[in-house]
């Protein structure tokens, strides 16, 4: 479909339904990183960097909810829980690799479209 042709009604709201959550920014690298393979939680805390316990398992749980990655617990002493991918979860890092790297690549243009646009606001504003 083309960016200027209309959407059948009602499909907005179902891409919206599915975006808001891997949209997010924890949402995005909690996926990116275990497109590296199963992890443990305490890896997954340590290699996404910045997110606290909580946040992380916030992320999880409505990453399993949707579909995207599996849950195994073990009952070990102490217990034992690992996460991985789905299918639905390996089929979702293409695009968001793509929109990652795309960010990478455009990052200085969008800091720079920022600094353009806060320069012209900035010099509007009364005093």
């Amino acid at each position: 479909m083309k960016p200027s042709e209309r959407h059948p009604a009602g499909q907005c709201q179902v891409a919206n339904d599915v975006i808001s959550l891997v949209g997010d920014k924890w949402s995005v690298l909690v996926i990116s990183t275990l497109g590296q393979g199963r992890m443990r939680f305490s890896e997954l805390k340590r290699a996404v960097e910045g997110i606290s316990q909580k946040m992380l398992t916030t992320t999880l749980r409505g990453l399993e909810r949707d579909g995207y990655l599996i849950r195994t617990a073990f009952a070990t002493v102490p217990p034992r829980v690992d996460y991985e991918l789905t299918a639905l979860g390996t089929e979702l890092l293409k695009p968001v690799s793509a929109l990652g790297q795309w960010a990478i690549t455009n990052h200085a243009r969008v800091i720079e479209a920022r600094r353009a646009y806060d320069g012209r606001t900035s010099s509007n504003q009364p005093q």
